[in-house]
């Protein structure tokens, strides 16, 4: 029913701030393959805000997320391919920020679909698979 896919940091928020809809889609996906994926960038944007407000609690509920679910790490390929995607989007004069470009690119070199609910800029990537569990 879910293809492979990686989670962008907003519907992980989401995810960790309880929307039922999010939630009920998460359950759904690992369900069919036991565990979430996220990228090391989003576990940094998300690790960055929880410091930022030393938030301690969520900070070790969100490091044993990350141990029970996929992290994947920032590859030479997808550097690559995030320097392409970045080439194409000037050209285009369409760019966004260099984190979801990074996002995409984790997302393309390892075949996933990219779960976000920021579908407006990343449209803009044309062999990207998207997908919203807030809708």
């Amino acid at each position: 029913m879910y293809p492979s896919s990686l989670l962008d940091t907003d519907i992980l928020s989401e995810l960790f701030k309880g929307h039922n809809l999010v939630k009920n889609k998460a359950a759904e996906y690992i369900a069919e393959h036991e565990r979430l994926t996220i990228s090391h960038i989003t576990k940094y944007e998300i690790l960055k805000g929880l410091k930022a407000k030393k938030a301690h609690k969520q900070i070790e509920a969100f490091n044993k997320f990350c141990m029970s679910n996929n992290v994947l790490p920032l590859s030479d390929n997808a550097i690559v391919k995030a320097a392409d995607i970045y080439a194409s989007l000037k050209e285009q004069g369409t760019i966004i920020s260099d984190g979801d470009i990074l996002v995409a690119a984790i997302a393309i070199t390892n075949n996933l679909a990219l779960i976000t609910n920021n579908t407006n800029h990343f449209s803009r990537i044309k062999e990207l698979q998207l997908d919203n569990w807030k809708i």
